[in-house]
Formats: C-alpha cells, structure tokens, sequence
C-alpha cells in the first residue's frame, strides 16, 4: 500500500467517524465475548477498535491490550471510553493502517473483529501478519461478514466476504503449528433494515 492509499484511508474513517457522536453501539462483539470469555488474560492486539468497546470489554478482564486504527477521530473516542471505565492504564491505542504498518510485539490474543473497509485494505496479508505476531499458545480470532451485505441491490456490485474455510485458507498457516477450535457462520441479529445477518468466526490456537 503506497503512502496516498494510506492518507486516502485515513481521511475517509476520520470522516465517517466524525459524522456522528458515536458510530458503534458501546458494547463489545459477540463473537468476541463467547470465544474468549474463558481465556486466561494477559496481552491482546485488538485490530480495527473503532470506538475501544472490545478493547475496553477485554481490559475490564485483566487484559493488557493494544488497540490499532487508522482513524484518530476513533482513536481519541477508544481512549476516553477506556478512561471511563476505569481501564486506561491496561489500554494502548495506536494509529495504523495496517496495510502499511503494524503494532509491536507479539500477543497472546489478536482479534480482528469486523476488519473490512471501503477503501482499499489488503486483508489477507494483514491477517497473516497477525497471525506471525501470536505468542506460543496464544490465539487468533478472526470474525467478518459473510456474502453481500443485505443493503446491496445489485448483485455483485459489493465485494463479497470470505466464508470460515476460505479464511482459514488465505491464512496458509502450517498445520503442524496451529490448532484450529472454531471455523463456522453464524447467524447474527442486528437492529435496522441494513446490515448482514451472516458471520464468519474462526478462532486458531498456536500450538
């Protein structure tokens, strides 16, 4: 991704999030909450926090985690939610764009729920990269919509979403090296007439 992809990246979630208040809803994904729930915690890489709510969720558990965006719009909200709840010293919020850069370190937890974006994002790539920055024993959980989005008209006039096993496939990780305890769609409720009903959730454990 060159530098004016990125800008162009930037520009547009600062817009979208300045747009409103609040974009997202304040409570945590979830996916994120049935599949990590029983994890013991310790250091998290949360990619695409938005507004800080899995962040937020994850640190009221004892997590250390490290939350990356490529809106500060977003980033400024993450840091004043993790602040109210009581949680800002075990919170991080770094900018990105994950095409062109990506946090330190390596995790014992990385969740990528909901990374998709209008603007160009190179998804798979950086989902490999979060999986090379998993801790042994750590666990990678990826959560995205599956199809067209039910507001699309036309057919194929939207980018269609990977379904569990097409993830898994793009991540080509060794199998010798990898656990995989979830790949499956699941079936989500929303509020509104938009919105996909229809999730993809994989969850991998580094062996």
């Amino acid at each position: 991704m060159n530098d004016d992809a990125a800008t162009a990246g930037q520009r547009f979630w600062d817009a979208r999030y300045s747009e409103s208040r609040r974009v997202w809803s304040g409570e945590p994904n979830a996916a994120l909450v049935a599949e990590t729930a029983g994890l013991e915690p310790g250091t998290a890489l949360d990619l695409g926090c938005g507004e800080g709510a899995d962040a937020v969720w994850l640190a009221r558990r004892g997590w250390r985690v490290v939350g990356a965006d490529v809106s500060g719009v977003a980033l400024e909200r993450a840091r004043a939610h993790a602040d109210e709840a009581g949680v800002g010293e075990r919170t991080e919020f770094q900018r990105h764009n994950l095409g062109a850069s990506f946090p330190e370190g390596r995790f014992d937890l990385v969740s990528a729920c909901f990374l998709h974006s209008w603007q160009d994002l190179p998804r798979e790539p950086v989902l490999r990269t979060a999986a090379s920055r998993i801790a042994s024993g750590g666990t990678l959980l990826i959560v995205g919509h599956v199809g067209e989005p039910m507001w699309v008209e036309e057919v194929g006039s939207y980018v269609e979403q990977p379904t569990a096993a097409e993830v898994l496939t793009s991540l080509e990780l060794p199998e010798a090296e990898w656990e995989v305890l979830v790949a499956e769609e699941r079936k989500r409720a929303h509020a509104g007439p938009g919105g996909h009903d229809t999730d993809s959730v994989v969850r991998l454990r580094r062996r």
